[in-house]
């Protein structure tokens, strides 16, 4: 049994998404010969069934390394197999997206396939010149470099850089295609990101899971599953909404979607859905059945369970082979949005620069009605809540106290984070550089001023349960980084301040702004950048989290007015100036708006803006500084009472004994 299902899960997986995408394509035309220089029949099917490969051996891939990072413990060879899964999968997405990139230039040129310097020559420049022959590059270079690291390292802390290392290789996937054509390219390309990295760590774990048959026996089994199951539900709500976000930038209304791209979508979603729900429910009641009854207590499985589990573990990666298929399909499936580009289509100065529309002039109502969502960070936000929320019960379940006050900022500042990155000020911060400085200043002073009083950490370290058999979990990862050598360099309040202070400066008079304006991964690392550095900041002066080192009171109010200050130089130098930063940028928007003057505002807005904060974190430190010595002086006097005045006692026999030996010196 075991043998067999070790062998039929992946062939199942394999040969079923190789028929859902010879039907996709028939279906859909993807494959059908060009009208003009014709690539023929080798380039037209080649390129979607590399596809395939290099979504499944990214699946192997992140998945494998997503389990050994969460779910597997070190101790065991569970762990190792795991990353020898990674390994082979990543090579395997190493040799797919090389002869992707060999098989698509093929297919753009048109060129027959010889073994000549000439035809050397042109795919060499396609690779290095061409964007897209750089996206497979690429991709193929972090893949094989990725392939040599899951060999070479084992150290568990390590693995996590390999997983960030590996789910880069997924980026120049998501710059291109369908997304890189859409009018949203922004929310395209975010939409189609987390669609590949979370399919992949859904997919690629169970087919992990199907792998380490052999090693999870006994108890390990229902262990590993239900970590696995956590995961993969969490992957299959991400994979829902970026899915239908995806969808509804390339299909546009509900009409189209009866055209041979939304049935190809529609039969994605069904089994996707299918998919999710059959999973879910088979998995909570194997789960169950593993599980002794009215205990927290894993048993050892009954062989029935066991096989009746593997076994529905098989249809299910026969559904993924579905949804694998269908997908690889639509991306060579014409849509029913034409795709546009930067070039000939763009109307207007500000068209052309960002690749949307002018949005309609501003004004304070539009700044609290218009909406430009960033799925990333309403993701982010909604899970941030989502989890903090079920701590708090959690706790409240067992008998501890949280006080409301923290779980209320917690929440208002995960909302005030989503509306500053796909609210208003979203939807003109790439406009105006008012609305810019204004979504940077909330970022970095009002958000991080809700979230850190919220403890985030202190509450994941009471809530979630802690690992025993050597793998780890939530609380383990977030104190491990909290503790670590590096988060207490950049914890330390004098580092913090120099981050939050200087790197105003850095920003704004260096090639990072314009990086920031033009790359929506810039964009994203701009927001990740100022909210961390504002939190870092704050944390130091009021945070409740346990740092390495925190300065005396008086020293955090001194340290606060010296950053606000340079804060403030930093506004009026902006409003001082009579140079436009990046001129050809905000320079060239529309609306007739005099790009200076709404400069000076945005410097404006940067000294004054701050000062609401500033007041709020100086009013609470002083409030600290009270109740820290309120309890001091309790404690002292319960320690007095405890001991019977002992120190006093001691000090005045001290006093005695120095005047009596005064005395006898006269």
């Amino acid at each position: 049994m075991t043998r067999s299902v070790r062998v039929l899960g992946p062939a199942a997986l394999v040969a079923v998404a190789l028929a859902a995408m010879i039907a996709g394509l028939a279906f859909g035309g993807g494959a059908d010969p060009y009208p003009i220089q014709d690539p023929g029949p080798v380039a037209r099917w080649g390129v979607p069934t590399a596809k395939l490969f290099v979504n499944l051996g990214a699946a192997g891939m992140i998945g494998a390394l997503v389990l050994a990072v969460w779910a597997l413990s070190p101790k065991q060879r569970e762990f190792d197999l795991a990353l020898d899964v990674a390994a082979a999968s990543a090579a395997v997405l190493t040799v797919a997206s090389a002869a992707t990139g060999v098989l698509t230039f093929l297919l753009v040129t048109g060129a027959p396939f010889e073994l000549s310097d000439r035809f050397g020559a042109q795919l060499g420049q396609f690779a290095t010149s061409i964007e897209l022959g750089r996206a497979w590059l690429t991709t193929t270079l972090v893949a094989a470099a990725v392939t040599v690291l899951c060999f070479a390292v084992r150290n568990h802390t390590a693995l996590v850089f390999v997983t960030v290392l590996a789910v880069v290789a997924l980026v120049p996937m998501a710059q291109q295609g369908h997304a890189a054509g859409t009018a949203g390219h922004s929310e395209a390309v975010t939409a189609l990101g987390l669609h590949l990295v979370f399919v992949a760590a859904w997919l690629g774990g169970l087919l992990t899971l199907v792998l380490l048959k052999s090693r999870l026996t006994g108890d390990r089994l229902p262990i590993v599953l239900a970590r696995y199951s956590t995961v993969a539900l969490v992957c299959f709500i991400v994979v829902a909404i970026s899915g239908y976000a995806s969808a509804a930038l390339r299909i546009g209304t509900w009409d189209q979607l009866m055209s041979d791209y939304g049935l190809l979508v529609i039969g994605k979603v069904a089994a996707l859905v299918a998919l999710g729900l059959f999973g879910a429910a088979q998995r909570r009641v194997m789960i169950g059945r593993m599980l002794r009854p009215g205990s927290a207590q894993v048993a050892r499985p009954e062989a029935s369970v066991t096989r009746t589990f593997w076994l529905l573990v098989v249809v299910e990666l026969a559904f993924m082979g579905i949804a694998s298929g269908v997908a690889a399909a639509l991306a060579r499936t014409a849509t029913p949005v034409a795709e546009e580009t930067s070039g000939g289509l763009a109307r207007t100065p500000a068209e052309l620069l960002t690749g949307e529309p002018l949005p309609p002039p501003p004004d304070a109502i539009r700044y609290l009605t218009e909406w430009s969502p960033d799925l990333l960070w309403l993701l982010a936000c909604g899970f941030g809540i989502f989890f903090y929320v079920a701590g708090v019960v959690r706790l409240r379940r067992r008998g501890d106290a949280w006080p409301v006050y923290r779980t209320v900022l917690w929440v208002a500042g995960m909302l005030l984070l989503a509306w500053v990155t796909s609210g208003g000020v979203s939807a003109y911060e790439e406009y105006l550089f008012s609305a810019h400085m204004l979504a940077h200043m909330i970022l970095t002073m009002a958000v991080p001023v809700l979230l850190v009083p919220g403890a985030p950490v202190t509450l994941a370290a009471r809530a979630i349960r802690p690992r025993k058999d050597g793998s780890r979990g939530g609380r383990e990862w977030i104190l491990l980084a909290v503790h670590s050598r590096f988060a207490g360099i950049i914890a330390n309040p004098i580092v913090a301040a120099v981050l939050f202070a200087g790197s105003l400066w850095v920003f704004y008079y260096s090639p990072l702004f314009r990086w920031t304006m033009e790359d929506h991964i810039g964009h994203t690392w701009m927001v990740a950048h100022f909210l961390i550095t504002g939190y870092l900041f704050v944390q130091s002066l009021i945070g409740i989290d346990p740092v390495p080192y925190r300065l005396p009171y008086p020293f955090r109010l001194v340290l606060l007015l010296g950053t606000m200050a340079f804060h403030a130089f930093f506004g009026l130098s902006i409003m001082m100036s009579s140079g436009l930063l990046l001129a050809d940028w905000y320079g060239a928007m529309g609306w007739g708006t005099d790009a200076l003057a709404d400069q000076q505002l945005g410097g404006g807005i940067a000294w004054s803006i701050g000062e609401i904060p500033t007041v709020a974190l100086a009013i609470t430190v002083a409030i600290q500084w009270a109740r820290s010595d309120a309890k001091e002086t309790k404690r002292r006097d319960r320690h007095a009472e405890r001991t019977n005045e002992a120190e006093l006692e001691s000090y005045n026999a001290q006093l005695a004994a120095l005047a009596a030996r005064d005395g006898k010196g006269e």
